[in-house]
């Protein structure tokens, strides 16, 4: 389902910014993503009956209060639900491959992946938001064998056969552009799967598939797990806020207590000027489950290599971008270096301000000055160039976005953007007291859309980064009926202290921003299949509508809706808003070259067939930012992006800004950012569609002509 997320510099908030794509079941293929269609809700609420003790609002076709679920409920539901799909999959490829239809065959896939993401919802997410380590654990479980069972189904080559009967003998006339665009699909995912091939080759297949389903879901279970612990005096955290030390546990030996979760990460490498602290901070950071996971990884390269040459693909990036905007990796390499290469002046520049600072720091504190930016100096001295030579004072800037105050003008900006309506719901099964659950309705027709969860803070075992996670698909279900859309959003923002409320980074606003962007893309969809709902886009195209949104907090009238000081209620001053605004262009060689390497690092292990990611990440990193990374720690074992959906793929990030950029620049700020009529024509032909077409047109239909660069290179201050 989506979002994975790591930008391990600049606010988390920022570019973590990811939908977390889960598996879809769908048919021949392999993409992870929450879609498809539903069965009837009889049969839907029969299977949920084990754990069910309360009505859940009426359109949510399963439990989602994971208290009352037990790990047996787990396993008994996953078995029961294999075995029902099991059963299905042998009718339709028992049936005669001359009676074939459209009917017994197609609809009958369709509604199938829609019932495998709907009932396979509750069984495989509560491993990124339950309370319980048993219940998380039979999820990750589940999880496991419902892929192993995708994995299985997808290689049916008797159900291809009649996916490619019904082509050849029935045909496609007549039906919608989006059936003929399901059928090309499920032909093109068997094909991808070797179901053309021998029998050798697709067993062979198979396993592979079943084991990086297997490493994957360990990756993740990894990192969901971690609770890396530092402890420091309040000496060595000097320069961070008193009521950010006063609210820090004290261990038995007196000293504090700090995780690498982002709400002490961030703050700390932003903040905190003891060199050692940060050095202590970046290196845990660095180092989170590099044993457990870099052989996890680097057999995920091996494998995915070795799938690619069985299939006749010349590497894995090969393979993945055959279905992406970018087409092939030529593209990427071609346009992240040349962007690096715009880039580099500004970082030059950059990196000469930071050493100012820092030598001036040094001799102030009497710290030793290298004459170098050391890895763990990076967010430390972003954040002190944007408050000296900008005057941000993110400390200040906090005070003004208190986590209520934020959420409702979210809401509201979203509610007049999109037309839509959301309530809340009170007494709502949800799986911790601090979610929340809000149901969406279409202002003017009063059309029931769907729901989104809101999950805002860390906790022991939660999903630890900032993600979307589709858990219902908006489509045609089975019985005829329109299957409203659910999705999760999960954040790990500051909590609340006993002073005062919890309190967000601008930084953070714009994920949050950012994240609900992707709720909305995934509620306003309308796609008739769920393989086409929501944000089942093409990869390198599903950020973009949320990256345009961010935009929206850099403008006044946003964020006056949006903030409130949390003393006086007073909005964000003028004079803030304006030095805000000035210091948005402030690091942007070096935070675009660091998603350049991560970009780059990503292509590199996955156009070769194995890789030393540790000593791979290193001399990325020098050969792009000139910095040495700490030695004997290795960023790409925590980065979930490689395991999570996203590998071949995190250039995505930058490339789908291109055409958010252009977006924003050409209708919405050029006619009004709170213009319902713009915003009214980008949920009709951006969110709307979900993956029914091809982005490409998309982007035609809403911008009236083919996208340009030109926005997108103005915003990091170069010349188009």
């Amino acid at each position: 389902m989506s979002g994975v997320l790591y930008n391990v510099f600049r606010s988390v908030a920022v570019k973590l910014k990811t939908v977390r794509v889960y598996k879809a079941g769908v048919i021949f293929s392999n993409i992870h993503n929450g879609s498809p269609t539903s069965l009837n809700h009889f049969v839907i609420s029969r299977f949920f009956s084990i754990t069910s003790t309360m009505p859940t609002p009426q359109g949510i076709n399963g439990l989602y209060d994971f208290r009352k679920v037990t790990p047996e409920d787990i396993e008994k539901q996953t078995d029961v639900l294999i075995l029902k799909q099991r059963t299905s999959y042998e009718n339709i490829g028992s049936s005669p491959l001359d009676k074939v239809t459209y009917e017994n065959v197609i609809k009958h896939l369709a509604d199938l992946m829609a019932e495998r993401s709907t009932l396979g919802s509750p069984l495989d997410f509560p491993q990124h938001a339950a309370t319980d380590k048993a219940v998380r654990e039979a999820s990750s479980k589940a999880e496991q064998k419902l892929e192993e069972f995708d994995v299985e189904m997808s290689m049916r080559k008797d159900i291809f056969d009649r996916v490619v009967a019904f082509r050849d003998n029935v045909g496609v006339e007549g039906f919608s552009d989006e059936q003929k665009r399901l059928v090309e699909k499920l032909i093109l995912h068997g094909r991808r799967n070797g179901l053309h091939l021998s029998e050798e080759i697709q067993t062979e297949v198979k396993m592979i598939k079943k084991r990086m389903s297997e490493l994957s879901i360990k990756f993740q279970r990894n990192l969901n797990e971690d609770n890396t612990k530092l402890f420091f005096t309040r000496e060595e955290l000097a320069g961070m806020p008193d009521d950010f030390v006063n609210e820090l546990t004290q261990g038995e030996d007196g000293k504090l207590e700090v995780t690498m979760k982002y709400p002490h990460l961030f703050p700390i490498t932003k903040k905190c000027r003891v060199p050692d602290t940060r050095r202590l901070m970046v290196t845990a950071s660095q180092s989170k489950c590099m044993e457990e996971n870099t052989p996890i990884l680097e057999e995920l390269i091996k494998l995915r290599q070795r799938q690619a040459d069985l299939l006749g693909y010349k590497n894995h990036a090969s393979y993945v971008l055959e279905e992406r905007m970018a087409k092939n990796a030529d593209s990427v390499s071609q346009f992240l270096s040349s962007l690096s290469e715009k880039l580099q002046p500004l970082w030059e520049q950059e990196r000469v301000d930071m050493l100012k600072l820092k030598k001036e720091e040094c001799e102030k504190y009497n710290y030793e000055y290298s004459g170098k930016l050391d890895f763990w100096d990076f967010r430390y001295y972003m954040n002190q160039v944007e408050e000296k030579m900008y005057a941000v004072d993110q400390d200040e800037v906090r005070q003004y976005f208190p986590l209520e105050k934020v959420t409702s003008g979210l809401l509201d900006i979203y509610q007049t953007l999109l037309g839509l309506q959301f309530t809340q719901e009170s007494d709502a099964d949800t799986w911790h007291e601090d979610v929340k659950l809000y149901r969406v309705n279409d202002a003017k027709t009063g059309e029931h859309m769907g729901y989104f969860f809101l999950d805002l803070y860390p906790r022991d075992g939660k999903f630890g980064h900032a993600a979307i996670f589709p858990l219902q698909p908006s489509c045609d279900a089975a019985n005829g009926d329109r299957q409203v859309a659910v999705c999760a959003m999960m954040c790990n923002f500051t909590k609340p202290t006993k002073d005062k409320p919890a309190l967000l980074d601008h930084s953070e606003v714009e994920t949050y921003f950012h994240e609900f962007g992707h709720v909305m893309h995934h509620i306003c969809s309308r796609a008739t299949f769920a393989m086409f709902a929501g944000t089942r886009v093409e990869r390198d195209f599903l950020e973009a509508p949320s990256q345009m949104l961010e935009n929206w907090v850099w403008e006044k009238e946003p964020l006056s809706l949006m903030s409130g000081h949390y003393q006086s209620g007073i909005t964000l001053t003028d004079e803030i808003i304006e030095k805000l605004a000035k210091s948005r262009k402030a690091n942007a060689g070096g935070f675009n070259l660091r998603q350049i390497i991560l970009g780059t690092f990503d292509q590199s292990i996955h156009t070769r067939g194995e890789a030393d990611t540790k000593s791979l990440f290193a001399q990325t990193y020098r050969d792009i930012m000139g910095i040495e990374p700490i030695p004997n720690t290795n960023m790409p074992a925590n980065f979930g992006h490689l395991a999570g959906g996203y590998d071949a793929q995190y250039y995505g990030y930058l490339w789908s800004e291109v055409f958010s950029m252009d977006m924003y620049e050409s209708r919405f700020k050029k006619e009004g950012i709170l213009n319902p009529a713009v915003g009214a024509d980008y949920r009709v032909r951006i969110l709307q569609p979900g993956g029914s077409k091809d982005a490409d047109d998309l982007l035609r239909d809403f911008l009236g002509r083919d996208p340009s660069h030109d926005a997108f290179l103005r915003s990091k201050g170069l010349q188009a």
